[in-house]
């Protein structure tokens, strides 16, 4: 029996990573900061336990890990998924919206890895940081998230590097557009602007150029990231898996040539 644990569990991504892996017959421990959600994606699972805490802090994620030691005996995978906003330009973003950027979409991450590294040495096990296609590119007026997530993925090497000689094994998914609760208040936004006439409007807007021209849906980033976690990624290690329907390879000079 392997034992996962997934931040951010209660939405979006967390959620289908927590059911994709249950599917495949793991225990999975999902955390987050609000409760409700969290304890409707576990009542959906017999293999799924909701833990509330919040990724940022460091004794709550001591605590939680303490708990899946106590209570499964051994942590083998970790996803580090937590994340958020941090929507705006350098001028205009506060000194407290730029801590709460890097807390929101960096420490989540450091503070979960930090935690789970010895449990994650002693079972030879696998981590799993979600950045964004944002880690490796720029959109406008999201410096805060922009810059949380390309450090995401120094973050992920600088484990990969430290702790591959110990047995644990280190990857960052970057997804693009995927329709989630967060992703449709970007819609949202887009639609009161006049971009689009309705949700499914903005979908179509925010993806026309994107090579498979459709948003990914939350199961199709749980399936990356459950290989990643799996015996068939045993040689995968220190890797960025770009999962954005092509979209990081648009040559953005010559969409005028179609």
């Amino acid at each position: 029996m392997s034992v996962h644990l997934v931040t951010g569990g209660g939405t979006g991504i967390g959620a289908a990573v927590a059911t994709r892996l249950a599917d495949d017959g793991a225990e999975v421990v999902i955390s987050g900061r609000r409760p409700g959600p969290l304890e409707a994606v576990a009542a959906t699972h017999e293999r799924i336990t909701a833990i509330p805490a919040d990724a940022a802090d460091g004794e709550a994620m001591r605590s939680l890990v303490e708990t899946v030691k106590d209570r499964f005996g051994r942590l083998d995978g970790v996803v580090a998924n937590a994340g958020g906003h941090g929507y705006d330009s350098v001028t205009n973003t506060s000194d407290e919206a730029w801590r709460s950027s890097l807390e929101i979409n960096l420490t989540t991450a450091f503070v979960t890895a930090r935690e789970s590294l010895p449990l994650l040495e002693a079972s030879r096990g696998s981590i799993v940081i979600v950045s964004s296609l944002a880690g490796i590119r720029a959109a406008a007026e999201t410096v805060g998230y922009t810059v949380g997530k390309h450090a995401l993925l120094g973050l992920m090497r600088s484990i990969a590097r430290d702790y591959g000689a110990r047995g644990v094994r280190a990857n960052a998914v970057c997804p693009g557009w995927v329709r989630t609760p967060m992703a449709d208040e970007e819609m949202g936004v887009l639609v009161e602007s006049g971009g689009a006439a309705d949700v499914e409007g903005a979908y179509a807007a925010v993806t026309k150029d994107v090579p498979l021209r459709r948003a990914a849906i939350p199961a199709e980033i749980a399936g990356v990231i459950a290989f990643l976690l799996g015996p068939d990624a045993s040689y995968v290690h220190a890797s960025t898996m770009v999962v954005d329907g092509g979209a990081h390879v648009v040559d953005v000079p010559t969409l005028a040539f179609g």
